[in-house]
């Protein structure tokens, strides 16, 4: 009889759980993620970055109710305490405070750690995080060169911590049933893949040296990478065009393109990298390309193809962002959205699923909240209950490499070849040079 009545209780407290998702997870079934409540427990987070993208992220993690926004970190006070502010009304809990995140990983009650700073911090970061404990979220690219991205994969192994990267699309039901199709031969043996993305980005001008404001710890910020004066046209968001501490268009955007299209044809590493690019629109600080082509060469003759138009955002196939799968029988197209449409040899539309989710691509903040939010449960699927994780770190950082090999070849001028075992550079001294960045005395990242 007891027994029969804690089954009870278990059963509904699991379908209470499920229908309080439902409204977080629009036409998700309830069954889906009831088991991830368990007795209720909330998984607890810390966020760090919260400027922009750090933010809608710290609005979705509070909006789970499985969740509970531990800390808030961020090196821009107006920021943390903006998000501090806006999280407290989501979940009805204040979060704390911890300007520095290292702080927060010392607290052994926070579980998990979801990374929103700039590129150079992505892996670090993320490799403190494991060192501490705590399971990672890492917005995409997962490192800042190759090198941290495999301290960062060893580091998930050695540690036994579940690390998500945040290529969410590998999440969203329609993208998901339209990459199978791919890999399941719809359209045939795909053999060409193309990725792009396309804007009107502005010119950021030329930085003028200037004192350090007070609500920000510019020290920390930089963190890793070598210091560089401050300079007005660097923060919030022109880092991801210097070197030092971004990784262009091709790491911002690109990856997430090159991630569905390494997906779709079962790719791992390539045999050759060769890229064209450069700054053509305007004459300023930007020293990333704003317009640049990648080519991937892998084995069993198969190429796949990024463009990036940082500066013109005239669409491809309808769409300022997508991929598109080319194969013996046809063309599968997968749009910035959770869309798909497949075309047969002669360009008659054979299939078009419709996005049934709001999306906006050039949306740089919060393109896809419900969406992500799926990405967001099988993380915490994943660490509560061991599940697969969508964007497993090893997959993060394969898709990662892809873009910034596309830089290295781009910044040396030489077309690359690769170990198709572990996508290392050989026989180009000059480009290995690049396989590693240059380090702040006494802030390198060690497993």
């Amino acid at each position: 009889m007891e027994d029969s009545r804690r089954g009870f209780i278990k059963k509904s407290l699991a379908a209470s759980a499920a229908i309080s998702l439902g409204g977080i997870l629009p036409s998700f079934d309830a069954k889906s993620y009831g088991n991830i409540l368990g007795a209720n427990e909330r998984i607890k987070v810390g966020i760090m970055g919260v400027h922009a993208r750090g933010l809608a992220l710290a609005h979705n993690y509070a909006s789970q109710k499985n969740c509970e926004v531990l800390y808030i970190s961020d090196v821009d006070s107006q920021s943390m305490n903006k998000c501090i502010n806006e999280v407290e009304k989501i979940q009805n809990v204040m979060p704390n405070a911890a300007p520095d995140f290292r702080k927060a990983l010392e607290d052994k009650s926070l579980e998990a750690l979801v990374i929103a700073a700039p590129d150079h911090w992505h892996a670090p970061a993320a490799i403190l995080a494991c060192k501490a404990g705590k399971h990672v979220y890492v917005e995409k690219p997962c490192a800042h060169n190759p090198h941290e991205g495999e301290l960062l994969v060893a580091a998930a192994r050695k540690y036994n911590r579940h690390v998500q990267m945040g290529s969410q699309r590998r999440s969203w039901p329609n993208v998901m049933e339209a990459v199978k199709a791919a890999q399941n031969g719809i359209i045939g043996r795909v053999y060409f893949g193309k990725g792009w993305y396309t804007n009107n980005r502005p010119s950021i001008g030329t930085g003028k040296k200037m004192e350090i404001p007070s609500w920000l710890n510019f020290d920390l910020w930089q963190g890793p990478a070598p210091r560089e004066d401050y300079r007005d046209n660097i923060l919030h968001y022109n880092w991801h065009w210097f070197w030092n501490w971004g990784t262009g268009e091709s790491g911002n955007n690109g990856v997430h393109m090159v991630d569905l299209l390494r997906w779709g044809m079962n790719l791992e590493y390539p045999i050759s990298v060769s890229s064209s690019g450069g700054r053509y629109r305007y004459d300023d600080d930007w020293q990333t390309p704003d317009t640049q082509v990648i080519a991937w060469k892998f084995p069993g003759k198969k190429l796949v193809q990024w463009e990036g138009r940082s500066c013109n955002g005239r669409d491809i196939e309808g769409s300022s962002v997508g991929v598109a799968f080319y194969g013996e029988n046809g063309t599968l197209v997968i749009d910035g959205g959770n869309s798909y449409k497949i075309y047969d040899l002669n360009n008659k539309l054979l299939k078009d699923v419709k996005n049934n989710y709001a999306v906006d691509p050039h949306n740089t903040v919060d393109p896809s909240k419900n969406l992500d939010a799926l990405h967001i449960q099988n993380f915490f699927d994943g660490i509560r209950n061991g599940a697969s994780l969508n964007a497993e770190i090893m997959k993060g950082y394969q898709s990662t490499l892809l873009s910034l090999l596309g830089n290295i070849a781009v910044r040396t001028g030489t077309t690359l070849t690769t170990d198709e075992k572990n996508g290392h550079i050989l026989n180009n001294e000059e480009a290995n040079k690049f396989w590693k960045r240059q380090y702040q005395p006494g802030w390198e990242p060690v497993v």
